[in-house]
């Protein structure tokens, strides 16, 4: 051992990568968790369909017995012992790896009806009744028309949530145009490509419409949902604009929110060290993934954007080398990455 100790604040793929690393070359690492279960968004956003928790569950068992310690049900910054210079007394470095979890909403008329959730409502409660836990008052899809808002990896999440809990109908609505099924050419490799995608939850149902916006939700007389008010769109100096006359309504009694995420959470930790966010919703960090706080440092979708669950694992992985380097002058650990700014599709 080094005698040096380390925080890993977050325990999703980025933190996990980071932690095991600093575990193996010597470091005492703690890993810090708000939920009730390590595992970040791998156990809770990923539906278990798409990925099993047992294959998580044996790496933890895993890093336990490398030495890693694990304290879940802690929410860092408001907890007593959790601020910001808390950690700094206890702690040699910190690691921040808490994910881009501000959610996007849609602001139209009739937000306010029931019926209507956010994407990360929705899944976790899925996922923990799929592994047999109680859920009280779970947000089901059972006999209902489903419409989910957002065409990315998380709407096709919802989708396949929605058909294995019996939906009647499932519709996945995307305000952009349908993309080319070829590489564009102002995309070339190894530029990650907006091309059509289909995942394995598209092939087993449901709708996909594209070039469409909400204009409003439509409620029944006991304030819930039961509609949609949508026109097509086209984009417009780039920027997608209605289609006079192409209005109509889509029933829905279940609507779920999948548009993406606009950052990090800035009240609690982020605020209490000072740490400087962009207007993207990033915690600036510079090339050795460290902030403007000594010993502090970011990695995943905090400092980079909301992005893919490998690009977290690789950035967690080289911040690990970057805050070896801090603790001790040196690093055997491999950096395989540099931080980036630029946000990947997903």
């Amino acid at each position: 051992l080094t005698g040096s100790t380390v925080a890993v604040i977050g325990s999703g793929p980025a933190g996990l990568a980071a932690a095991q690393q600093l575990t193996r070359i010597g470091h005492t690492v703690a890993v810090y968790e708000r939920d009730d279960a390590i595992g970040g968004l791998l156990r809770y956003g990923i539906p278990e369909f798409k990925m099993e928790k047992a294959v998580l569950d044996r790496r933890l068992e895993q890093m336990a017995e490398e030495g890693t310690r694990f304290r879940p049900g802690v929410r860092v910054g408001f907890d007593e012992g959790t601020t910001g210079q808390d950690l700094l007394e206890r702690y040699d470095a910190v690691v921040l790896a808490t994910g881009a979890t501000v959610r996007r909403d849609l602001p139209v008329p009739g937000r306010e009806l029931g019926g209507i959730h956010q994407a990360m409502e929705y899944l976790p409660q899925g996922n923990r009744a799929a592994l047999g836990q109680h859920v009280e008052n779970q947000i089901t899809a059972e006999g209902k028309d489903v419409i989910i808002i957002g065409g990315g990896d998380t709407g096709a999440d919802c989708l396949g949530t929605a058909l294995r809990q019996g939906a009647r109908s499932v519709t996945q609505l995307e305000i952009m145009p349908r993309p080319s099924e070829e590489r564009p050419p102002h995309q070339p490799w190894p530029t990650y490509p907006m091309i059509y995608r289909v995942a394995s939850a598209h092939e087993e149902g449901g709708e996909r419409v594209y070039a469409t916006s909400t204009a409003e939700f439509v409620g029944d007389e006991d304030g819930n949902v039961q509609a949609l008010r949508v026109h097509e769109v086209q984009l417009v100096d780039g920027r997608p604009t209605p289609v006079e006359g192409t209005e109509r309504t889509i029933p829905a009694q279940l609507v779920l929110l999948a548009m993406g995420f606009t950052g990090v959470e800035t009240d609690g930790v982020v605020s209490q060290l000072g740490l400087e966010v962009d207007p993207r919703g990033r915690i600036v960090r510079d090339k050795h993934f460290a902030t403007s706080v000594p010993g502090v440092f970011v990695a995943g979708d905090a400092g980079r954007g909301q992005s893919l669950i490998v690009w977290a694992i690789a950035e967690g992985r080289a911040a690990a080398a970057a805050v070896d380097t801090y603790l001790r002058g040196y690093t055997e650990l491999p950096a395989p990455i540099e931080p980036t700014t630029v946000q990947m599709a997903v």
